[in-house]
Parts: structure tokens; C-alpha cells; sequence
């Protein structure tokens, strides 16, 4: 079974995908292959399951890049003021 919400995949097509919107240079995509290379359990992130019914958790890496995203960008909430 899957433990994580994986996501829809960018490569999916609609009029335009979503991976031909972002440009190279964006600093989205480095924080995508530097997420993705990490390996959270070696500093300390481990899944665990926390409930066996209703809808499953996001995958840690997805927070993560969020979180590395705000930081960087200096969004300190998703809270309009």
C-alpha cells in the first residue's frame, strides 16, 4: 500500500504541462533535485504511520520542499493579512 499522497505528475499535459511553465533557471527546480536526493532518514525523518484508515499523509520530501521554498522566497505564511 502507499503510504504518501504522491502528487499529480508534472509531466501530465493539459493545454500546456506544468513542467514546460517553470523555466530552467527557476530556483524551484534545484530545490526539487536537492529534496529529492536527500535521504531523510539518514538525518533523522522517518515516516511513521500514525492511523490505518482515511486518507493518506503527504509525502515528508512535499513538505519540505514547501518549507525550503517559503524560506527562501521570505513567505513566512499562506495567510493573506
Amino acid at each position: 500500500t502507499m503510504q504518501h499522497i504522491q502528487g499529480i505528475s508534472r509531466y501530465q499535459l493539459r493545454l500546456q504541462s506544468l513542467e514546460d511553465t517553470i523555466s530552467q533557471e527557476n530556483p524551484v527546480r534545484f530545490i526539487d533535485a536537492f529534496v529529492n536526493l536527500i535521504d531523510l532518514a539518514k538525518i533523522g525523518f522517518t515516516p511513521r504511520v500514525l492511523k490505518t484508515e482515511g486518507r493518506p499523509s503527504f509525502d515528508t520530501k512535499v513538505f519540505l520542499k514547501i518549507y525550503l521554498y517559503s524560506y527562501i522566497n521570505g513567505i513566512r505564511s499562506s495567510r493573506r493579512h
